[in-house]
């Protein structure tokens, strides 16, 4: 296969046109209102250069991966997150469950380059040939070829930062312990951005849907494990995610949580969406 992952759902999930794209995303971002992270532990007022108004900054985000007229104004409010630290992020780890190809363990890609009509993004290699030494990571690019779980997080990331390598992984069959640890290899600092993509119930009734995402937030507001692919089609990658965020002392938010059904489809059977956003004290930057 070619050094380059090209597009597949451009078209289909997302607009094909540059311009058109742009002007979707456009649309999303400046629609959220800002959010602020107040530090859970605030210094006494004169202390420290912030006093009461010392924040937490984003490690890691939670985002669906739905076509952009389903859940894009629900990924747009975790992006949007990113928008006053966006020049300090050089590196995006992302992580998306597997829905074409059955894979044991977590895939990184053999390209070095993925593509979206916005144009080319570098993968980092550096990091992913230490990654590909882990015996829970496999390296295949049938597993990347047509998986739309990382892809339509691409011009989002396009969007918002400024310049940034990659590290795609497409998780299958894996232990949260195991996703936790491809994490922890590079969790870096403050240039490093972690992005799990996953939905989160599929095709109940609206109200049926509404009331199991709700317990489906609560479980990743305390961190707690989400306990089946039922409740978020990427409770792998999230669940890892979540074990590495106690290991960090991050604490998550919830930014949005909707369903088709509230944007763009019937309400007889709804796919759920969620968006968080994990802060942390400022790590040095690697």
């Amino acid at each position: 296969m070619s050094a380059n992952r090209p597009p597949a759902v451009a078209g289909s999930f997302y607009p094909a046109d540059p311009g058109r794209l742009t002007l979707e995303l456009r649309h999303f971002l400046e629609a959220v209102k800002p959010v602020r992270f107040p530090h859970p532990n605030p210094l006494p007022e004169g202390e420290g250069a912030g006093g009461l108004l010392r924040e937490f900054r984003v490690k890691a985000l939670i985002v669906p991966h739905a076509g952009y007229m389903y859940s894009g104004a629900i990924a747009a409010s975790a992006y949007a997150t990113l928008r006053p630290i966006a020049a300090r992020i050089r590196r995006v780890v992302l992580l998306g469950p597997t829905h074409r190809v059955a894979v044991s363990g977590l895939a990184l890609p053999a390209a070095t380059t993925f593509t979206t009509p916005l144009g080319e993004i570098k993968l980092d290699t550096g990091a992913m040939r230490e990654l590909a030494r882990l015996p829970q990571v496999v390296v295949s690019d049938a597993v990347h070829a047509q998986e739309h779980s990382l892809e339509v997080q691409l011009p989002f990331l396009q969007t918002v930062l400024q310049d940034f390598t990659l590290v795609p992984l497409a998780v299958g069959e894996a232990t949260a312990g195991e996703v936790a640890a491809v994490l922890e290899q590079v969790w870096g600092g403050a240039e490093t951005l972690i992005v799990i993509s996953s939905d989160l119930s599929h095709y109940l009734p609206a109200e049926v849907a509404q009331r199991i995402d709700r317990a489906t937030a609560d479980e990743i507001l305390h961190l707690h494990p989400v306990p089946s692919h039922q409740q978020a089609c990427g409770a792998t990658p999230v669940n890892g995610l979540l074990l590495a965020a106690r290991r960090h002392h991050l604490v998550p938010h919830l930014l949005d949580l909707r369903n088709s059904g509230d944007t763009a489809g019937p309400h007889d059977s709804v796919v759920g969406y969620a968006a968080f956003a994990l802060t942390g004290e400022n790590d040095h930057v690697h």
